[in-house]
């Protein structure tokens, strides 16, 4: 917890800012630990499969990019859905004692060339010439990590209120105790919950087009995506950014850890039951099938899951 305004204004000096900054990632890193102590009592990640939870997904998606942030158009029917939701695949977050959605995010994950990432489609430019482009690994290997968004209610603490909370920034000159709490349950819940869908379906390569303040909010608490090139005008000033499911599992903070753990272990609940599901629908055969364990790809067991992400080089936090 950061209360002191002579330490905040230390963080924006050059070159003693950066020692000060250190500073503060230590004890945020800390409060990581205590955020993973309690994620377990009040979230929990949900695989939305089922029409249902896809639904509450576009709903929750209506509710911040229509009529909060005004990036898309009011739709009648109260749901935002794009041509990408065809082959996505989408997590949610509940509030455990309320039962009622927090959140939502999903991963574009193609499996032909025809089938685009958002990226590709409409922000080609910043990424022409990058280090790391879509066209450069298989299609059943990219993802992309898109349409993030927490409901109003959920962030209705003085905490949140500017901008950039919707899509799960944290404001860097309010290290309130009570920011560093809520954003990581929701934001940093959202990201590990759809980094442990990804893996389990054999996707190693992750692109998003997102705030430079969003990337160093993940970059303050120990997730690193590389940029790969200018802001642009997309939805907001947007960056695009990659980070391998190697990365994000490897360099995943140790207080972050036994989160992701209890996330996979749910994450793999759903994907059971969507692998499982009766229901003759094209979409869940499609995205939940026994192909979805790509190739050579764990079973369901998480013990296996993570023997397949060492062979791999993935290192899932044991």
């Amino acid at each position: 917890m950061i209360r002191n305004k002579h330490v905040k204004n230390l963080a924006s000096i050059p070159y003693l800012g950066a020692v000060v900054r250190g500073g503060i990632s230590l004890l945020v890193k800390r409060e990581a630990k205590l955020i993973a102590q309690h994620f377990a009592e009040y979230l929990r990640p949900v695989v939305a499969y089922k029409t249902d939870t896809v639904q509450e997904a576009f709903r929750i998606r209506h509710d911040v990019y229509c009529e909060e942030l005004n990036f898309e158009p009011v739709r009648e029917n109260g749901m935002e859905q794009d041509e990408f939701d065809e082959y996505s695949r989408f997590c949610l977050i509940e509030h455990k004692p309320s039962t009622n959605y927090a959140g939502c995010v999903r991963i574009v994950s193609p499996s032909s060339k025809d089938e685009l990432l958002p990226i590709e489609k409409f922000c080609s430019n910043a990424i022409e010439g990058a280090k790391y482009h879509p066209s450069q690994f298989a299609r059943s290997e990219i993802c992309e990590i898109s349409r993030l968004a927490v409901r109003p209610q959920f962030r209705r603490r003085k905490a949140d209120n500017f901008d950039g909370a919707a899509s799960g920034a944290i404001n860097e000159q309010t290290y309130s105790e009570e920011e560093l709490r809520c954003f990581p349950f929701l934001a940093i819940g959202l990201y590990l919950s759809i980094a442990a869908l990804a893996v389990r379906a054999g996707t190693h390569h992750a692109f998003v087009m997102m705030e430079p303040r969003l990337a160093r909010s993940m970059s303050f608490l120990g997730i690193k995506f590389e940029q790969l090139g200018p802001a642009i005008e997309y939805h907001g000033l947007r960056a695009p950014y990659y980070i391998s499911a190697g990365t994000l599992t490897r360099t995943l903070p140790v207080g972050f850890q036994v989160l992701m753990r209890n996330i996979d272990k749910e994450v793999e609940k759903g994907c059971l039951a969507a692998r499982n599901n009766d229901d003759n629908d094209d979409y869940i055969k499609k995205m939940y099938s026994p192909s979805f364990y790509k190739n050579d790809s764990p079973n369901i067991s998480l013990r296996e899951s993570h023997k397949w992400c060492e062979s791999k080089g993935l290192y899932l936090p044991q």
